[in-house]
């Protein structure tokens, strides 16, 4: 075995050290040379994109199109909202000067003080402000709207601890920001990217996700209310995984974004935003891999499929190329993305070790006795299992193993999630159990003060209001003993 599956930490030495070093090792980001960037590999940005292409995809499905907006906010922009600025002032990194200088006293460089701005500016930590700027000069009439747009972007927000894709201070993510006529249609947009969000987790990350309300604490700033998907680790830690927002009129009558509604009466317009970053891609590390390194969901994976010829001689390869090659060349016609990697710059052990660390999902290999026999190997990434092929068919049964593939991990993940959300009314029993992880449904009577004493007490928050649990009778709050509002969903978190 290579040597960086020998040196992979396992999770239950230490899960963090785990996930650090796998991030490094399997190629997908490293430490950028600021404090809190980092560099997102070749291999890490490949699954990127095609979380990128899917989801852009299934936004457009809904009349949702995309734009650009400016990384650079004028400050007196974020003023305008009184919550916005509250919520995300501690992160807003400041440009102040817009030259640099030779140091009179030395070498280098220095601000030149008489290139101070006349208005500072900051460097996006998320863009309601602007683009509501912009959708000014765009709405007149209720015939404007709705406006439906998105951007792909990189925002700032200077973090102290950070983590690679979990948490670091620029990070890639995707905004959309909606304009209604109405209340009804911001809501019901609100949900539905919501249910766009959950889908994509399921359908393509294979990662379970509960949906929920946020409490009013933990609700993004300006907003009326926020919608989250929240997904378990196998940590037993949650991870928030996409917000939606519903924004009301904050932001319209914020930047005096007003209409001419079918009555002829002038209205300020309603707000919708959501996102989702490069924090799912801490989220699908966390949820499939093991301690060999990644597990990758085939309809994510840069590569599907991997093939591997073993040979001694020239000769032997030549014969494998004439029938690995077709094996190749048919996988690729049905639109697998598979490399024949027939290159002897790496022994066969190596190889395989590097693309079971990389989480290929399927690995096809082939020797001199396989050639002669007509057989190839078949190993599945997600359980290791191998097993010997005719390779009469072996498309077929190929194609047929990445879905199954897919759905072994999605079940197993679901699984993991069921069987680790617990009821839990008793708050001594509460704080002894949230030690090992997992995420209770406990009664709570919907106050900010209780809400802080679970966190004081225990560090795990309300992580929201779950949509698909009943509400009719939520019991009694365990900490105040005041009759609970609803059932919340409470977990230590990332």
């Amino acid at each position: 075995m290579a040597k960086e599956l020998k040196d992979l930490t396992k999770r239950s030495t230490d899960y963090s050290r785990w996930y650090n070093e796998l991030v490094v090792k399997a190629d997908l980001a490293e430490q950028a040379d600021v404090r809190g960037c980092m560099v997102i590999k070749p291999y890490g940005y490949a699954i990127w994109e095609r979380m990128q292409q899917e989801l852009d995809r299934m936004f457009k499905e809904t009349g949702v199109q995309n734009a650009y907006f400016p990384l650079l906010i004028p400050k007196s922009f974020l003023s305008k909202e009184a919550e916005h600025v509250e919520g995300f002032a501690k992160e807003c990194a400041v440009v102040t000067h817009y030259r640099l200088k030779q140091n009179p006293d030395g070498d280098g460089v220095v601000v030149d003080p008489a290139a101070r701005l006349e208005e500072e500016l900051i460097i996006r930590p998320t863009s309601e402000t602007t683009i509501w700027n912009t959708y000014k000069k765009w709405i007149h009439s209720w015939r404007d709207l709705p406006v439906l747009c998105n951007q792909w972007c990189n925002v700032m927000r200077w973090e102290m601890r950070t983590r690679l894709f979990l948490r670091t201070s620029e990070f890639l993510w995707q905004e959309g920001h909606t304009a209604h006529a109405t209340r009804e249609e911001a809501e019901e947009r609100t949900r539905q990217m919501l249910g766009i969000y959950a889908r994509f987790a399921e359908e393509f990350m294979a990662m379970p996700v509960v949906q929920g309300v946020k409490s009013e604490t933990e609700r993004f700033a300006g907003a009326l209310d926020t919608y989250t998907i929240e997904a378990l680790m196998q940590d037993g830690k949650a991870l928030q995984s996409g917000t939606s927002h519903f924004l009301g009129q904050n932001f319209g009558k914020a930047f005096g974004v007003q209409f001419v509604n079918k009555e002829n009466q002038l209205e300020y317009a309603w707000a919708t935003s959501w996102g989702v970053s490069t924090r799912l891609m801490g989220a699908l590390i966390m949820t499939h891999s093991d301690d060999n390194g990644l597990v990758l969901p085939p309809r994510l994976a840069p590569l599907q499929v991997v093939i591997v010829p073993i040979y001694k001689a020239e000769g032997d390869l030549e014969k494998l190329n004439a029938v690995l090659g077709g094996i190749e060349a048919e996988l690729r016609s049905r639109g697998i993305r598979v490399k024949y990697d027939n290159a002897d710059n790496k022994r066969p052990g190596f190889k395989f070790a590097d693309y079971e660390l990389k989480g290929v999902p399927v690995r096809l290999v082939m020797g001199g006795r396989d050639l002669e026999n007509g057989t190839i190997e078949v190993m599945r990434r997600d359980t290791l299992d191998k097993e010997t092929r005719t390779t009469e068919g072996i498309a077929d049964y190929v194609q047929a193993l990445l879905a199954e593939i897919q759905n072994n991990i999605y079940v197993k993940a679901k699984n993991f999630l069921d069987t680790h959300i617990y009821e839990c009314s008793d708050y001594a029993e509460f704080r002894e159990r949230i030690k090992d992880g997992g995420m209770f449904l406990c009664p709570w009577d919907g106050t900010e003060e209780t809400e802080a004493r679970i966190k004081e007490d225990t560090q795990a928050t309300i992580r929201c209001v779950p949509f698909d649990v009943d509400q009719t009778n939520p019991g009694t709050d365990m900490i105040s003993g005041r009759p609970a509002k609803y059932k919340a969903l409470v977990a230590r978190s990332y």
